[in-house]
């Protein structure tokens, strides 16, 4: 566990994940969907905000789907060396769905992006998926766990896109059966909704 500097920060933050992780739970979870380990890590107090706090930390990231749920925007990420959704370690925003829109913004250069109806306008996650990650033995950070907060959001596809190059080879919009292999999951709770409209 890290203890961070600005610990008052932390804990602010720690209550509204909480709060997040027991509504998802509650509302929207499937029967295995468990985050043992995540709900373990805010019990004990982590720093999860903090990207140098292990085993684990939070991350958010954006499904942004075509106002048909016919497309999805993806990114062919650098380190990773395949093609995901876009997202990032958590840095400070208003919400979690803000720090997933931010993400997708910077990694995609994505315009006309808007939270998604499912949300209702509310800050509870589509998807959290706590996921093993590669350290990075030149950041002296050992392999861990992303906890990351999904949210869905919807754009037109017939704008340019623009890859923000030091993390992103490409960005382009594919066909919603590609995350078949990214996130089958979130794609079967996807291809459950009614596009808006």
């Amino acid at each position: 566990m890290s203890i961070a500097p600005d610990a008052p920060k932390s804990t602010a933050f720690l209550g509204r994940l909480s709060e997040a992780v027991s509504r998802y739970r509650a509302d929207v979870a499937g029967p295995r969907e468990h985050l043992a380990l995540l709900r373990w890590q805010i019990s004990q107090g982590d720093a999860l905000d903090r990207r140098d706090t292990f085993p684990g930390h939070v991350t958010t990231s954006a499904y942004v789907l075509s106002p048909d749920h016919a497309s999805i925007l993806l990114i062919d990420h650098v380190v990773i060396g395949r093609w995901l959704q876009p997202g990032g370690h958590w840095e400070d925003a208003a919400t979690f769905a803000a720090s997933a829109a931010r993400e997708a913004l910077e990694e995609t250069g994505v315009r006309g992006m808007a939270l998604h109806p499912w949300h209702g306008g509310g800050d509870l996650p589509f998807f959290i998926d706590s996921h093993d990650v590669p350290g990075k033995p030149s950041r002296n950070e050992p392999a861990h766990i992303h906890h990351d907060l999904q949210y869905l959001f919807i754009a037109p596809p017939d704008l340019p896109l623009v890859a923000q190059e030091e993390e992103v080879h490409a960005a382009a919009w594919k066909p919603l059966r590609e995350l078949e292999d990214i996130a089958p999951l979130a794609l079967a709770r996807i291809r459950g909704l009614t596009p808006p409209g």
